[in-house]
């Protein structure tokens, strides 16, 4: 039976909703956006009329194609080439979602999303709309089929392991503009001695090439190490130009609510370096370089205007 103009408009209302929830549970905007539009799909196919709740239906359906995607997604990632990293989006990207509460922020953070990465989809997918979304358990348990008790145990356990691998610091924005002033500065002096001042003691920097841009599969732990490394990448050279094409314009801005570096080359992100900082010191250097997941971004920068750069790498 074909949609009437009101079945459409009660999908798009809550297509915003949908597209923040597939983001946090696949850690990828381009599956999300798959996601929501295989939803829309089955919305098509079904008698809408005899739905009760379009949003618990819409919500349940959304979840187990997410939960489904899950499930193949670690298949994929046993052959990712390197370190696989979630899809970064710029401040203001709507597929953030709600960013009303701590725990709502936080829920899609850069830190938090790699350490989703650990938990069962179940779990995930628990986590993701107690935490992020303030569904209560009993909404929870008929998505996912389960009791109320299960979603509330469920939820305790999930909470608990983000918990435990977490020490993040949630900051505003002329402190992440600083701390990216001040990363920069260091990056860029030649020496190791300020980034190493920068950093905590146990910090790690990894980076996302997808097998298409060359990235260290391993990351690089300690202080030392990483300050030595990031030294290296921004020391100017001929080698690098070559290898993204040109002199990448370098960027502050936020990414996931984190201080984040971006690297635009003709209108064209190329890179999204996320900072965690933990108690004034950087504890992370995520950076994401697989041109497949920085699609979004380049839309959304290009959308923007966000002036000169602070410098021209390389």
């Amino acid at each position: 039976m074909a949609l009437t103009m009101n079945d459409v408009d009660r999908f798009m209302a809550s297509r915003p909703r949908l597209e923040a929830i597939a983001y946090r549970l696949l850690g990828s905007a381009s599956e999300a956006e798959d996601a929501v539009q295989e939803t829309f799909l089955r919305w098509q196919d079904a008698d809408v009329d005899g739905i009760r709740v379009p949003e618990a239906w819409l919500t349940k359906v959304l979840t187990n194609l997410c939960l489904n995607q899950l499930t193949s997604a670690r298949a994929r990632r046993e052959t990712y080439v390197g370190a696989w990293l979630p899809e970064p989006l710029i401040a203001g990207d709507p597929m953030l979602g709600p960013a009303d509460t701590a725990e709502q922020r936080e829920s899609v953070s850069y830190a938090v999303l790699v350490l989703l990465e650990r938990l069962s989809p179940n779990e995930r997918a628990v986590y993701v709309l107690r935490e992020a979304f303030d569904y209560p358990h009993r909404e929870i348990a008929e998505v996912l089929d389960l009791t109320e008790a299960a979603s509330q145990q469920i939820f305790h356990r999930a909470k608990k392991h983000v918990a435990d691998g977490k020490a993040r610091t949630e900051i505003d924005e002329a402190a992440a503009r600083r701390i990216v002033d001040e990363f920069l500065t260091a990056a860029t002096s030649g020496r190791t001695e300020p980034l190493v001042r920068l950093l905590t003691q146990d910090a790690v920097a990894v980076g996302d090439g997808g097998g298409k841009v060359p990235a260290r599969a391993k990351a690089f732990e300690g202080a030392l190490a990483v300050a030595t490394f990031m030294r290296g990448l921004f020391k100017p050279g001929k080698a690098k130009r070559d290898l993204v094409g040109g002199s990448p314009g370098i960027y502050a801005t936020t990414a996931n609510g984190d201080p984040a570096l971006v690297a635009v080359l003709d209108g064209r992100v190329v890179g999204i370096m996320c900072l965690e900082v933990t108690a004034g010191r950087i504890a992370a250097i995520r950076s994401q370089a697989n041109p497949d997941k920085l699609e979004r971004a380049t839309r959304a920068w290009a959308a923007t205007d966000h002036g000169e750069p602070l410098l021209i790498a390389f």
